[in-house]
């Protein structure tokens, strides 16, 4: 359904995709990066663990909720790709750990 167009082979960023190693222009959202590589979804709900995925791609939905390097609950469709980041699928509801745990 979403398609990368041509890459700049000059400005890539490498960053992992639920545990896939990808590529994707410097200026793309984590959103939009997961998408085109195939993923079907960035999220479960808390109570039913049903799919969800980016539905506005601006900010107003929270479907698009991930674990960006570390940190539960980022917006991924607000959040640009960085060299080395470590995205994930949010399972659920998930907290910040707490300081000192």
């Amino acid at each position: 359904m979403f398609k990368q167009l041509s890459l700049d082979c000059n400005n890539l960023i490498n960053l992992t995709v639920d545990n896939q190693k990808i590529q994707v222009a410097k200026g793309t959202t984590v959103a939009a990066a997961a998408l085109t590589h195939g993923l079907s979804y960035t999220r479960t709900t808390p109570i039913s663990g049903a799919k969800r995925a980016p539905f506005c791609m601006m900010g107003v939905c929270f479907e698009c909720l991930m674990v960006i390097d570390g940190k539960p609950n980022q917006r991924a469709c607000g959040t640009y790709v960085e060299e080395g980041m470590l995205v994930e699928i949010q399972q659920g509801a998930m907290a910040y750990p707490r300081e000192g745990s």
